[in-house]
């Protein structure tokens, strides 16, 4: 077991505006983005108000999580949608009809389904499953009708994912391989008749990610992106499938960030995420013949490039503004760009594969969500219309109007930089600063919170907690000079921007700024730990899941591909000791003061439970309040229904206990 042998190093203090203690170490490399783009103009705090809903009760928390989920969705060639979603509490895949209806099951496992896409011909539909959250990926194929899943690949060394290439004829696809050993994936194909697998890329330097895009239409090419551990530097490539020989089309892995999102039907044009000068992700279209580019709408905020229609004369953009989607639809012939009338929130998907065109390219399909309305998939018409729901995972009991509503506000770190945040305000609340106020740390640290459906900000916000989720320094969404902020940095400059999202609401007149929580997963756990161990005075109390207390010990256990992004991140332990002790939780924990509620998956490969164990046995030894939870089959991140309602059940106890005083909670 980890014994913390560190000694501290000389901080300096400073008081907040609250009155409450920050440590502060002077040397840190923190980094101020003062005037970064896009330029977003401030909130009043004082402007906030809760709106007065005499019959607002708190939503039950096991309804929010039969409200059910979905990662993946992609249409058959008939026009039908496979979806992976946990109807029944297991992410397994499901089929929808035309124009909506009920699903059928196509497939039941105890283990998450990831990836579901038909083969072009209809026959099969594939997809990635792992063993209990171990993320040793597995292809399987599953009749189209339904029937027997069969394993393609059944290599327990080795995790084989998609999103998946297929080629039009459907005899080959390809995927990304990552050997368990090595610190670097690799671009894979397969032919389906005989399930021979050729690894085409054979990549030799470590941290380096490949990812199959898109065959051409005769299937003799395969393109796919090479990418850096940090995800931010990215090139695209060509393979001849034939004999393995490559050649770089765009990008620098080094210096530049170019993503492949699609390739024309006459195989002639890439659609590309692209980064500008100004550090900014941008969609543009790359002819393959001559290297012209053609910016399809320049946005001072990040996009995303989108599919093709069928037909080739469309392609879509998808512009991320300050945590929420707008979709634009671009004409090749005439050039002229326009918005897509959708819904507001998020309306695309993770992977990049959403919003996606109908086989006859008269509907887009795509996800939406908000801070105030559940999950489901909706179709858009082409022609023109309303988007149309096609699915209904929700229950009744979850009615948009009556959860708490969702807003962007922007406010000031400790150093004048602007931060952007997802704020849910309860009902009924009275300005006399009593609320109770919980802080949701997102996980990356390169990733972003968005106008999303949150279950655990929901149950929170409608029992009476303001509830902030700040897209701190080093979030995705605000451009590569921000996003890079918090290297060498962690739970430092970006912990003060969590802390004065929480002094923001306490500036409202509504908060109480002795009733401060905190939670987060992964990285946000990370920052849970970090909050309470390193601002002992301003937490009230904490929950963290899944979260790092000790970068070494993370270097230790944790695959050699996750390495290389902590590298990314903070360097060697070797060489940077100093870095290491000093983003380090455990090199404060000892002085933690708030109690902490600790949760962890018994699999998780990405956070080991180590950290999980690292972290109550030190506060135990201290005599602080801290409780823990480890749950069985579970990996990073808690998939199964009765885990997932388990852990929000003691999120919102803890709270309840340590931030309200309730004695009868849970």
């Amino acid at each position: 077991m980890w014994k913390t042998t560190f000694t501290v190093a000389l901080l300096a203090t400073t008081t907040t505006a609250i009155g409450q203690d920050i440590r502060l170490d002077p040397k840190r490399p923190g980094v101020a983005v003062l005037t970064g783009a896009p330029v977003r103009p401030l909130t009043d705090p004082r402007g906030l108000v809760s709106l007065a809903k005499p019959d607002a009760t708190p939503v039950p928390i096991a309804d929010l999580f039969f409200t059910r989920s979905s990662w993946f969705a992609s249409w058959t060639p008939d026009g039908q949608v496979v979806m992976a979603t946990d109807l029944t509490g297991r992410t397994n895949l499901w089929r929808v009809p035309k124009g909506g209806g009920f699903p059928l099951q196509l497939q039941q496992s105890e283990d998450k389904t990831f990836y579901p896409q038909p083969t072009p011909d209809g026959k099969f539909v594939l997809y990635a499953s792992d063993v209990g959250g171990r993320e040793i990926f597995d292809i399987w194929s599953i009749p189209a009708a339904g029937g027997a899943a069969v394993n393609l690949t059944a290599t327990p060394d080795a995790s084989d994912t998609g999103p998946f290439a297929i080629t039009r004829d459907s005899r080959m696809i390809a995927f990304n391989r990552r050997v368990a050993t090595e610190p670097s994936t690799n671009v894979a194909v397969m032919s389906l008749a005989d399930r021979k697998v050729r690894v085409l890329s054979h990549e030799t330097e470590a941290g380096t990610y490949w990812f199959a895009r898109a065959f051409d239409s005769t299937g003799r090419y395969l393109y796919a992106d090479r990418t850096d551990a940090a995800m931010t530097g990215s090139s695209v490539w060509r393979f001849d499938v034939a004999t393995g020989a490559s050649v770089k089309i765009a990008g620098d892995e080094r210096h530049v960030f170019e993503s492949l999102s699609a390739l024309s039907p006459d195989d002639r044009t890439l659609s590309l995420t692209s980064q500008n000068a100004a550090g900014q992700r941008q969609a543009v279209l790359l002819n393959i013949a001559d290297g012209t580019r053609t910016l399809i709408r320049p946005s001072p905020w990040p996009q995303t490039a989108g599919a093709f229609s069928p037909d080739g004369r469309t392609a879509l953009a998808i512009s991320n503004v300050d945590g929420r989607d707008e979709v634009y639809r671009y004409d090749l012939a005439s050039k002229a760009v326009s918005r897509l009338p959708l819904l507001e929130g998020k309306v695309s998907d993770f992977s990049g594969t959403l919003p996606a065109f109908s086989p006859d390219g008269a509907q887009l399909l795509f996800p939406h969500s908000s801070g105030s309305a559940p999950f489901d998939y909706w179709t858009y018409d082409v022609a023109g219309g309303t988007p149309k729901r096609l699915t209904q995972l929700g229950l009744a009991s979850i009615d948009p109007a009556a959860l708490p509503k969702s807003s962007v506000v922007s406010y000031k770190s400790a150093d004048g930089t602007v931060i952007s945040a997802i704020l849910w305000m309860p009902w009924n609340l009275k300005r006399d600063g009593s609320a109770p106020v919980v802080v949701l740390a997102h996980g990356g640290p390169t990733g972003q919170t968005f106008d999303d459906f949150d279950r655990t900000a929901i149950a929170l916000a409608s029992r009476g907690y303001m509830v902030i989720a700040p897209n701190v320094r080093g979030s995705t969404g605000y451009g590569a000079t921000f996003e890079a902020a918090n290297r060498g940095d962690l739970g430092g400059r970006d912990l003060e921007d969590e802390a004065w999202g929480a002094k923001f609401l306490v500036a409202s007149g509504y908060a109480d700024p002795k009733k401060i929580g905190i939670t987060g997963g992964s990285y946000g756990g990370f920052m849970t730990v970090m909050a309470v161990a390193r601002m002992p005075d301003f937490w009230a109390a904490g929950v963290e899941e899944y979260g790092i207390v000790n970068w070494n010990t993370m270097w230790e256990r944790g695959s050699p591909a996750l390495r290389e992004y902590q590298r990314g991140l903070i360097g060697d332990p070797a060489k940077d000791k100093d870095v290491y002790r000093r983003v380090s939780p455990l090199t404060y924990l000892r002085d933690t003061k708030a109690p902490l509620l600790v949760l962890q998956g018994a699999n998780d490969i990405r956070v080991p439970a180590h950290e999980a164990e690292q972290i109550a046995d030190v506060l135990k030894a201290a005599g602080k309040t801290v409780d823990s939870k480890v749950y069985a089959e579970e990996g990073h991140g808690f998939l199964k229904r009765e885990n997932q309602i388990d852990a929000a059940e003691r999120t919102v106890a803890w709270f309840d206990t340590y931030l309200k005083g309730r004695t009868d909670a849970r």
